[in-house]
Parts: structure tokens; C-alpha cells; sequence
């Protein structure tokens, strides 16, 4: 890799986490701007420092920024500021923008005048994509009626725009299943008391997601702000869900059969749903629709896999005995992290060369499972995305 080719890759980058971070402050919180949005706002920052002359010189260089997202998107350590999203949005925004750049230019053969229109139009449809999430809140809400039960898995923010924007004239209870490993239910649910509270239209109950008792920290955040409160684990989804009208999820891409790829649990969530005859409607940009076909769970990318450490912690064992559970005596001298780690009140420790532990950000639904998908589009049958997917792609 040349000299030039890294700067542009550090620029690429720095790019992405400006973006990413540009509205919500804090890495990997509650940042507003969409994954796709960000890579097509970086795209169209390549197009601008271009010293390309020709169109096939400009879609290299789109390329390799794609790819050099898609990279940092795959590195686990970037995890906290991509906010536990996967790559799949990411991939499906930057592929858009760059069939989009295609078309412009069999328009407009010139070049130049190419790059003028592609600026124009990349930054009205950056406009655009941004504005998907109020237009979906818009369609989505007049599903949600007063005094209904609704139930939501994870942090998404599509999600959050629609339940916010229903809870302005109706009243209606949220239930959150705390998305693992990334504690995005408590974010969520943090996201609806802050909004809720000053109506006091909400009760939530949070399913506590281990190993990081986000849920029950979520629980302590709700109830210091006078919100009715309940923890329950993230497992008792089929408790749950006799009491629930409907689901409504987000979707971290919606595949060419109307399937979907979001947080781990939800093809769970969604089975339950079914079993009990409650609706499971996905609330979606059209920006997520990717060109995948997957019929099963071992069809999605193998970096969907994580292999983030999880520890495992005998709480029960650990409030039985007042937290000595794993303490070792003062006499005990710590002085390597193994050792602190063994430490730790009621920790089980595995060993990894005996056996496997699986931490998979996303699993996939099947289309049968899916009621509706309420898109910037409109409202959708999961049969009418592959239409959509040839519109957008064509």
C-alpha cells in the first residue's frame, strides 16, 4: 500500500467516526446518524478530495473505501463505537451509493460534470436517508393502539423514533429485551424513560441481559426517574409474551426473501410471537435492504460469529454466601491478571482449550415469521422486497 493510499485510508477512518459520533457524543451510545448514512457521507468526502480523471479511477478509490470500512467494521475492537452494529447495513449503504454513482454516470458521460451531479444528488440522498426514520416513525405509529402492550428487542433507532412519536397521543406499556452482548436494551429503554417520564405514559420492563447486568443497571436508571420498573431475564421472552399485543423490531439488514438479520434473539422473539399469534412487524430504512439470500442461520457471514470473551458469573451462589464466592483471602497475592481475574465473587471459569463459547451478534429470521415491514417505502409484505430491491438496484 502506497504512502497516499494510507493517508486516504486514515481519512476514510477519521471520517467514519466523525460521523458516527457527530450526533450522539458518546462512542457506541445513542448516536442518531445510521451506519449506511455515515459510509455514504464518507463516499461522497472521497468524491471531493478525488484526483482521479476518470470514472473507473473514481469507482477504485470508492472501492477501497468501501473495503476499508467493511475492515474496520470487522475489527471487534471497534465494536463500542460502531455501537454493536453489524457490518451488513454498512456493506448494503456503501454498495447503494456506488451503483448509484454508476447510473449517474451513464446519464452524464462527462466526468466532470459527473462528479457535480454525484455530489448534488449524494448529498440530497444522504438528506434523504436521514430523513427515512421520521418517515417510518410517520406510517408505523397508527399500528400502536392506546392501551396496548408492545414489546421491542434491543436499541434501534428507528424503533425508538416510532414508539416516541405513537407515545405523543396514545398510551401504551413497553416491554424491552436487553440485546446482548451490548447492553442495547438498557440503552433503549434508557432512550424511553428520559422521553416518557415527563408524561409518565410508560412502564417498562427490562429482560436483564447477562453477563454485564445492564438490564438491572437499566432498572436502577428507571426507577431513580419514577418509572414502574420490572427485571426480568432476557430468556423469559416466552413469559412475556402472553401479555404482549404486538412486536416491533429494527433490522440491521432485510434480505432479498423479506427475511431479516438483527440482534441475537430475535429469530427467538419472533418464533414465540408466531406460536402465540402476535404480530411481529420490522421497522427498517430501505438503505438495509441487502443483496443476500440466506436460507439458515449458517448462511450469514462468518463474521457475524463474534468471538468475544464472555465470563460467567454464579450470582446465586454469590448472594447466598454474602459475595465470598470466588474471593480469594487477603494472605493470596494477585499479581497477574489471570489471577485478579479468579478473583472476581462467584466467577466460573471454562477452559477455552476444553470448551467453545459462541457470542453471535445477529441471527437471522426467516420471512415467514414476519408479519409486515414498515419502511420508508411503505408498508411492505416480506414477499415485495425483492421488487423493492430491483428498483433500488436497477
Amino acid at each position: 500500500m502506497t504512502q497516499s493510499s494510507q493517508e486516504e485510508s486514515a481519512h476514510v477512518i477519521s471520517d467514519l467516526r466523525r460521523h458516527l459520533m457527530g450526533e450522539g457524543g458518546e462512542e457506541g451510545e445513542t448516536a442518531t446518524v445510521a451506519l449506511p448514512v455515515a459510509a455514504i457521507k464518507v463516499l461522497l468526502g472521497v468524491i471531493q478530495r478525488t484526483k482521479a480523471n476518470t470514472m473507473m479511477g473514481l469507482q477504485d478509490e470508492l472501492k477501497q473505501a468501501s473495503e476499508v470500512m467493511l475492515g474496520f467494521a470487522h475489527n471487534e475492537g471497534n465494536s463500542v463505537l460502531l455501537g454493536g452494529r453489524s457490518h451488513i447495513a454498512l456493506a448494503s449503504g456503501c454498495e447503494l451509493f456506488l451503483r448509484y454513482v454508476t447510473r449517474c454516470f451513464l446519464e452524464l458521460p462527462d466526468f466532470t460534470a459527473c462528479i457535480a451531479q454525484v455530489l448534488e444528488r449524494g448529498e440530497r440522498f444522504a438528506g434523504i436517508s436521514l430523513a427515512a426514520r421520521d418517515r417510518i416513525a410517520q406510517v408505523g405509529r397508527s399500528f400502536i393502539q392506546d392501551g396496548q402492550t408492545v414489546l421491542t428487542h434491543g436499541w434501534s433507532r428507528v424503533v425508538a423514533s416510532l414508539l416516541l412519536k405513537a407515545s405523543k397521543r396514545k398510551q401504551f406499556e413497553i416491554i424491552v429485551l436487553e440485546g446482548r452482548p451490548d447492553a442495547s436494551g438498557a440503552k433503549a429503554a434508557k432512550i424511553f424513560a428520559v422521553k416518557a417520564s415527563k408524561r409518565k405514559q410508560f412502564e417498562i420492563i427490562v429482560l436483564e441481559g447477562r453477563p454485564d447486568a445492564s438490564g438491572a443497571k437499566a432498572a436502577k436508571i428507571f426507577a431513580d426517574a419514577g418509572i414502574p420498573t420490572t427485571v426480568v431475564l432476557d430468556s423469559a421472552v416466552g413469559y412475556v409474551m402472553e401479555r404482549v399485543d404486538l412486536v416491533i423490531v429494527g433490522a440491521e439488514g432485510v434480505v432479498e426473501n423479506g427475511g431479516i438479520v438483527n440482534k441475537i434473539g430475535t429469530y427467538a422473539t419472533a418464533i414465540v410471537a408466531r406460536e402465540l399469534g402476535k404480530p411481529f412487524y420490522v421497522a427498517a430504512e430501505s438503505y438495509k435492504f441487502a443483496r443476500l439470500f440466506p436460507l439458515n442461520q449458517s448462511d450469514l457471514p462468518e463474521s457475524m460469529d463474534a468471538h468475544t470473551r464472555l465470563d460467567f458469573v454464579d450470582t446465586a451462589s454469590w448472594n447466598a454466601t454474602g459475595g465470598l464466592v470466588g474471593k480469594k483471602s487477603d494472605k493470596d497475592n494477585i499479581d497477574d491478571k489471570e489471577q485478579q481475574n479468579s478473583s472476581v465473587p462467584g466467577l466460573v471459569k471454562l477452559s477455552e482449550s476444553a470448551i467453545k463459547v459462541k457470542n453471535p451478534k445477529c441471527d437471522y429470521t426467516p420471512a415467514k415469521y414476519i408479519t409486515l415491514l414498515l419502511t420508508d417505502l411503505g408498508v411492505l409484505t416480506p414477499s415485495a422486497v425483492s421488487d423493492e430491491l430491483i428498483r433500488l438496484y436497477q
